[in-house]
């Protein structure tokens, strides 16, 4: 049986051999002993009486052995058999009920786990070859195997099948087939290249997942120096997911105690291809260093730009209060932000969506807002009630992307994302419902719950879409004879005033409440290259006015009491409403 690693409510198994042929062989694994251990601990901890089943409730490694031999047992005979065949099975199952009782907690406590299957090089050679056959090989055959055992066992200690079968994941929830994959990376980021790299994902959806953290707080900082100088990394405790971020290509390394959240970027950013890393990446962030190593720095969030390689490095240490989804996302993100505008194009904190209505309308919306604005719900909202009218909603871009003004004056958007993490209490009545079976949902029971789901094509978020209407997302402001759920600007100026206030309602996604101002509504990036940011935002819309495009505000109210659903609704109808006219 592989090595595994059991980090708060995740385990993670790499596989460096062939995976157990027979439920014998899961049994007599370290994995399996391990798994009954900290079950029997947990029990003993709230002196359960499941543990009756034993002579006493301070169960130590004799009776655990004696437990694993006793299921060696039943997975080949009976009870009565057993109770013949060994003195222990004999005392363990003079209560079958309980003892059965005693199994089904064992199954479900190992199902509670986060549970990861690495396959790696040592175990199979051109496993990223060969995906589908390897993942059958590692995932579906322990998955099989696991719950063949655990109905093996049932069924002989209570002598009965079942009459309901349920074809639960009882293996990983998610493999990965990571392999030694050399990037052309500078000499002072050569030691990245010990950890293996992710080619290959595969996910057994909904994936219900309870991080350390639901929200995130404090800022993304640049700092003078790389955060990783000097840094060893065991590969044994990392993985590198390669995203593709728009255009670019950041590879984020994240330490198996933020398993579940980096395994979590499949749902978000395109992988990159096997030619996509032959040339050096534009950024690499390592996702859980010792906290130690950023003691040198005021924030745990930290970049740097290094010029002379040509490369953006980030880093995020290694604390409970960082193992949030949000802290992954936003600073690949800002990464982004920062070599768009370093190349001239002008980024966004957004949405973007190509709208293609009846009656030869075809428009491209950029929505630009904090988080928590209104800017996925009022597109949820238009896509509920355009039902008659709307021939094809595209996204281009879900939360951050960037602007390009080409040589002719025209603008053009690009995204970033090929999903979305949107908050489960904003969005339409059966819409997470109707997405479950792609989705990643994470602190279902807790404020700011999330859903993270693919929602549009990397070719859609890279095209590059001329933008007909640039709109403020204000999720605050009532509405009345002076503020109209749709606002024209008349002038650049009056525009840039809006938007460079970046005022917004917070909703909860960060530890921020009330009423809050971000510069352009994008503390990730533009904040902090203000004096870089400022020319190129005059610049751009200067030339959305050239252009004769809409710029102007759209009032959600998603940000007052009462309006969470309704307010989004009213804007969608009045935005199709501007549309259709032609306004």
């Amino acid at each position: 049986m592989p090595s595994y690693h059991m980090i708060d409510n995740k385990i993670i198994i790499q596989m460096h051999e062939n995976i157990c042929d027979t439920a014998a062989e899961i049994l007599d694994s370290d994995l399996f002993n391990g798994i009954v251990t900290a079950a029997f601990q947990k029990l003993s901890r709230r002196n359960s009486i499941l543990l009756d089943v034993f002579s006493r409730r301070d169960v130590g490694p004799q009776e655990i052995r004696e437990f694993i031999e006793t299921l060696k047992l039943l997975i080949k005979m009976p009870t009565a058999q057993a109770r013949q065949a060994s003195a222990s099975a004999d005392t363990l199952l003079r209560n079958v009920s309980h003892f059965n009782d005693l199994i089904e907690y064992l199954y479900n406590f190992w199902r509670s786990f986060d549970r990861f299957i690495i396959t790696d090089q040592k175990q199979c050679q051109d496993c990223d070859k060969k995906p589908y056959r390897t993942f059958n090989l590692t995932i579906g055959h322990l998955t099989n195997l696991i719950r063949g055992m655990y109905r093996d066992i049932q069924e002989n200690v209570t002598g009965q099948h079942p009459r309901i079968y349920r074809q639960v994941a009882a293996g990983g929830e998610v493999a990965t087939i990571a392999v030694k994959q050399s990037v052309p990376l500078p000499p002072e980021y050569a030691e990245l290249n010990k950890i293996p790299m992710i080619r290959q994902m595969l996910l057994y959806p909904p994936l219900i997942l309870q991080p350390s953290m639901n929200k995130r707080t404090g800022r993304i900082e640049p700092v003078g120096e790389s955060p990783i100088k000097g840094l060893t990394f065991h590969s044994a405790d990392w993985l590198c997911y390669p995203a593709k971020v728009g255009e670019l290509v950041i590879l984020v390394y994240f330490h198996n105690a933020y398993a579940e959240l980096g395994h979590s970027l499949c749902n978000l950013f395109e992988m990159a291809s096997d030619e996509d890393l032959k040339r050096q990446p534009d950024g690499v962030y390592a996702y859980g260093v010792p906290p130690e190593s950023l003691d040198r720095f005021k924030s745990g969030q930290v970049f740097y730009d290094d010029q002379q390689n040509n490369i953006l490095v980030a880093a995020i240490p290694l604390k409970l209060e960082f193992g949030y989804f949000g802290y992954v996302k936003k600073m690949i993100l800002t990464l982004h932000n920062v070599i768009m505008m370093k190349r001239g194009r002008l980024p966004f904190h957004g949405a973007m969506v190509r709208l293609i209505l009846k009656g030869d309308i075809d428009r491209n919306l950029l929505f630009i807002g904090d988080t928590g604005a209104g800017k996925s719900e009022t597109l949820e909202a238009l896509r509920g009630i355009g039902g008659d009218v709307i021939q094809d909603l595209i996204i281009i871009a879900d939360d951050m992307g960037s602007i390009q003004l080409e040589s002719n004056g025209d603008v053009l958007g690009y995204g970033t994302e090929i999903g979305a993490f949107l908050r489960l209490d904003d969005l339409q009545p059966g819409y997470a419902l109707g997405q479950i079976d792609r989705a990643i949902i994470m602190s279902a029971n807790q404020v700011n719950a999330r859903i993270i789901i693919p929602v549009t094509t990397f070719e859609n978020i890279i095209k590059g879409q001329k933008i007909d209407f640039v709109l403020y997302a204000n999720n605050y402001d009532g509405i009345d004879d002076d503020h109209p759920i749709l606002e024209r600007f008349k002038t650049p100026e009056a525009a840039m005033a809006v938007f460079r206030e970046g005022t917004a309602m917070s909703k909860g996604t960060t530890t921020s409440t009330g009423l809050n101002h971000s510069y352009y509504a994008n503390v990730f990036g533009p904040a902090q290259f203000k004096e870089m940011h400022e020319p190129l935002a005059k610049k751009y819309f200067e030339a959305f006015f050239n252009k004769n495009i809409f710029v102007g505000q759209m009032r959600s109210r998603l940000g007052l009491e009462g309006w969470e659903r309704k307010g989004p609704e009213e804007a969608a109808k009045e935005l199709l409403r501007v549309i259709q006219n032609k306004v």
